[in-house]
């Protein structure tokens, strides 16, 4: 099967930063489906494993990380799906990821395919859709049915591939929304998604967020980076809950947290499938449930640009697209 990889970690301006390869066709065992992969998106979780480190594969290392596709071949334990099933899903991060015609994936954190969109429109949702609905839904414990109805919560970094989708589930939820974004084109976006304020993260969010008569937020959820950690801090309410995304090694002033009794959390949607968790079929059930509302009309895609084919080529192009930090929306690239 024809593959895009990697053999070393290398700058992506670096013609060798990809290679286009053929490899072995896999076979699924136990609860796996083997996907016909038809598309997939990139993530920053894709730029930060292929970022230049002195390591070199003996064999063709495969990443990607979000896919939609056909169910080729199903293994003797599976159960949710059969051959033919459009399906969508992230995978695994311990795993060979989706930059390849096929993929075996565990079928527990897989889930049917939104009808009404492409391969390319559902490929750029399965990653961002689980780690925004794990924030809000399993770590702040946020009502998605609505019983936290007319809570805030700031979403800081919302223009992004997480706080595109997170503005459409946190509104859902019956939350008041108040984005961040710096430039005009991520400021629009973030309205047309639904957002009810707008604040820009490189100027001063407490001021800002002050002005729209609110002293403090229910919930924050830093889906950038930690240096707005302190703003964070600030803004959250007494007993509220911040949520990050991004591991950091700057420093994290926990004084304030203490005296508010506010809590913060950890979010990374790779856990239950590296741990083989008791509940990781919760992320099958989550990403079908927002299929149906997607086919609804309650959630739109966050597909942003599509390139063709699926090559070394346009995975070098996507990852550059990535790594300037100023995309919106989603990045995919479609059909070998």
């Amino acid at each position: 099967m024809k593959a895009v990889a990697l053999k070393q970690y290398l700058p992506v301006s670096n013609p060798d930063a990809f290679l286009d390869v053929t490899l072995d066709l896999p076979t699924p065992t136990g609860r796996d489906i083997l996907v016909a992969v038809k598309a997939v998106a990139i993530n920053p979780v894709d730029t930060k494993v292929r970022s230049p480190k002195d390591i070199v594969e003996e064999t063709p290392r495969v990443l990607g990380w979000d896919a939609a596709g056909v169910v080729a071949a199903v293994g003797p334990e599976v159960s949710l799906f059969k051959e033919g099933d459009e399906v969508y899903y992230a995978g695994d991060i311990t795993r060979s990821g989706s930059n390849a015609e096929f993929q075996c994936v565990d079928e527990r954190i897989v889930g049917v395919k939104p009808k009404k969109l492409s391969f390319a429109e559902a490929a750029a949702l399965p990653l961002t859709t689980i780690t925004a609905y794990e924030a809000f839904f399993d770590r702040l414990k946020i009502d998605p049915n609505g019983a936290n109805k007319g809570e805030t919560i700031l979403i800081i970094g919302a223009g992004g591939g997480v706080g595109s989708i997170g503005i459409q589930l946190a509104k859902l939820a019956g939350l008041t929304v108040i984005a961040t974004a710096s430039r005009q084109e991520t400021t629009d976006w973030v309205r047309e998604l639904g957002a009810d304020h707008v604040v820009n993260h490189r100027g001063d969010m407490v001021s800002a967020v002050r002005a729209l008569g609110m002293n403090f937020v229910d919930h924050v959820a830093i889906f950038n980076d930690m240096r707005h950690w302190e703003t964070a801090v600030e803004l959250i309410r007494p007993e509220g809950g911040i949520v990050t995304i991004d591991d950091t090694d700057l420093p994290m002033p926990m004084a304030e947290m203490k005296r508010k009794a506010a809590s913060l959390h950890w979010e990374f949607m790779f856990a239950r499938a590296m741990f083989q968790t008791p509940d990781m079929i919760e992320q099958h059930k989550l990403l079908t449930k927002v299929a149906t509302q997607i086919d609804q009309g309650l959630i739109r895609t966050t597909l942003n640009q599509v390139l063709s084919p699926i090559n070394a080529e346009n995975m070098r192009k996507a990852h550059e697209l990535v790594e300037t930090g100023k995309a919106k929306g989603k990045i995919v690239v479609e059909n070998f």
